[in-house]
């Protein structure tokens, strides 16, 4: 009875929140994406580099405007043999952490193709944030500051150099894409935060939990 007494406070702690937000990260693979996540997730890192199979995903609980927000952030794999898969996931995505290496210039050319991507497989008006990231490997350093900004303004995209070795900026870009998403919604823009759990499209001022009213101008 115990059992299933805690089976049931923790999938009702599982439901406890006001909003879902679908984020992913992509790039090509070895840019960083997964010590990215864990470095969000976990505040952890590893220099181990181990490639992702197919996508993971971790959950975060935010908050903003007294209001809690389910993040679930998905991993997913850079490698071609996995595009198939991964790009299935892109469907109800509410915002994009695009990522490249610094020192990998292949990765920051490859940046176009994964943009159209997005604008091929997801939510019309997803988010994304462009991120240059490992930004502690200066002496490495292939593809300049001005030349990703410069790139992101031309897609339209905000912009971040970061490092998950080294923490820098890596909460930042998170917390601005949940501002963006959230401005966007405040906007009145419809959207599909919870496509994977068969939560219709919404609004920020529509309500999502029926107990409550939603005033959350994010």
């Amino acid at each position: 009875m115990a059992v299933a007494q805690d089976g049931k406070q923790k999938e009702s702690s599982d439901q406890n929140f006001d909003y879902m937000f679908k984020l992913l990260i992509i790039g090509n693979s070895s840019v960083g994406k997964t010590s990215f996540l864990f470095r969000y997730a976990d505040d952890a890192f590893t220099s181990a580099f181990v490639s992702t199979v197919g996508i993971d995903f971790r959950v975060k609980t935010v908050y903003k405007n007294d209001k809690s927000i389910k993040l679930q952030i998905w991993d997913t794999a850079g490698q071609e043999r996995y595009r198939t898969i991964t790009t299935a996931y892109y469907r109800g995505a509410m915002g994009f952490i695009l990522m490249y290496d610094i020192t990998n210039e292949e990765s920051f050319a490859a940046v176009q193709d994964w943009s159209t991507q997005i604008k091929t497989y997801s939510w019309e008006n997803s988010q994304v944030i462009l991120v240059g990231n490992k930004c502690d490997m200066e002496e490495e350093r292939i593809v300049s500051v001005d030349s990703g900004r410069l790139l992101a303004e031309q897609l339209g995209f905000e912009f971040f150099e970061t490092s998950a070795k080294d923490n820098i900026n890596v909460k930042q870009t998170f917390e601005s894409l949940v501002d963006i998403i959230c401005d966007k919604m405040a906007d009145g823009l419809e959207t599909d935060p919870a496509a994977s759990t068969g939560t219709p499209s919404t609004r920020l001022t529509d309500n999502l939990v029926p107990t409550q009213q939603s005033d959350c101008s994010c």
